[in-house]
């Protein structure tokens, strides 16, 4: 009992100087998430209420209580009923998923390989992945199908550039990155390769639509496929990410402090690969959210990934969902989610060029 006692106390200490932050700080974190996420519920070309919104939220808790003590009264209709659970909540879970797991796997990304213009398809992940969902689209195989072979061809192409850099036996983070380009390379060429070959009426849009990403079709089932090992996955980096500061320095600093680099290597871009497949092979292709979000973390909280990690899940989380509202609200016909993560990526990473804040300080 003292031991559990002891170590309650000791993780309530590490809990209470996380959150030692300005107040603006900690409400940009860990505020503006929650906010987003019932103001995602209502907005969209159906129109429900506020106050509709927040009676569905609660009624399932509420009707677990006796019913002498909170009774809610249905002033909702079935139509806002169906929009609300089967439509924009699954939506909702997916993008936090996606922007979260994103995030999170950029920033280990950025410590394990000390560069912070890395991000999370450095090693061909979303390459592989687009390869393999665009196959099983022009075979006309189903939506469970393309989003297995999607999982499945990102991590072989992850594996197949672990492979290839094992050949060399200098500079191995160096020939690790080339080995990343030369696969994401070939498997884009694949995929150009299908869409030439692809039904231009039929294959073809369905191709290029899933390779720019999107979370319209997202279904629960969905969620429950990719969410227990992208949690999993990110809760074993935010487990680890003090080594991850080791690594950040050096690995001559790492292995005089005791930490196997080489595993540890392994250990981070499985993790990583794996938060990336998950998310890929229900969203798409959706690029800049894990270089973009680490620099906003990094702004937040400062280069220890002690604190940035858990700061870049959160943030990633809240500006998916902030992508994908103006997304499927900005016009009658839904952007694709990587037109608009790049459209809005690539200024803000150009004003941090332009304030030099593209680092670790």
């Amino acid at each position: 009992m003292d031991w559990i006692s002891g170590r309650i106390r000791m993780i309530s200490v590490k809990i209470i100087s996380f959150l030692r932050f300005p107040p603006v700080r900690t409400f940009l974190i860990f505020g503006v998430l929650p906010i987003l996420f019932v103001v995602s519920l209502f907005l969209g070309r159906y129109d429900v209420s506020p106050s509709h919104v927040i009676q569905l939220l609660a009624a399932p808790v509420i009707n677990l209580m006796p019913a002498n003590i909170i009774h809610i009264n249905p002033s909702w209709t079935p139509t806002e009923e169906n929009v609300i659970y089967q439509i924009r909540l699954p939506r909702v879970i997916a993008s936090i998923l996606v922007g979260a797991g994103l995030a999170i796997a950029g920033a280990a990304y950025q410590g394990l390989f000390k560069n912070p213009l890395v991000s999370p398809d450095i090693l061909g992940v979303s390459s592989g992945a687009g390869f393999g969902a665009a196959l099983a689209i022009l075979l006309g195989l189903g939506s469970f199908i393309i989003q297995m072979s999607a999982f499945c061809f990102g991590i072989l192409a992850v594996a197949i550039t672990y492979l290839l850099s094992r050949s060399y036996r200098t500079t191995p983070t160096l020939i690790l990155v080339l080995s990343g380009i030369i696969v994401a390379a070939f498997f884009s060429a694949l995929t150009s390769f299908t869409k030439l070959v692809a039904d231009p009426y039929e294959k073809l849009p369905a191709i290029t639509f899933w390779l720019m990403g999107s979370l319209a079709s997202v279904r629960y089932s969905d969620i429950l496929m990719i969410a227990p090992p992208l949690l999993i996955a990110s809760a074993v980096l935010i487990l680890i990410r003090w080594r991850i500061n080791l690594l950040a320095v050096g690995d001559d600093e790492a292995r005089a402090l005791g930490i196997d680099t080489k595993r540890m290597s392994q250990f981070i871009i499985l993790c990583s690969t794996l938060i990336t497949a998950c998310a890929v092979c229900i969203a798409g292709i959706i690029g800049w959210v894990g270089l973009i979000v680490p620099h906003l973390g990094r702004m937040l909280v400062g280069p220890d990934y002690k604190k940035l990690l858990p700061v870049a899940f959160v943030l990633g989380a809240s500006y998916m969902l902030i992508i994908d509202d103006i997304a499927r609200n900005l016009t009658s016909a839904e952007i694709p989610l990587g037109i608009l993560t790049a459209i809005i990526g690539a200024p803000f990473f150009a004003y941090l060029l332009n304030r030099r804040s593209v680092g670790w300080t």
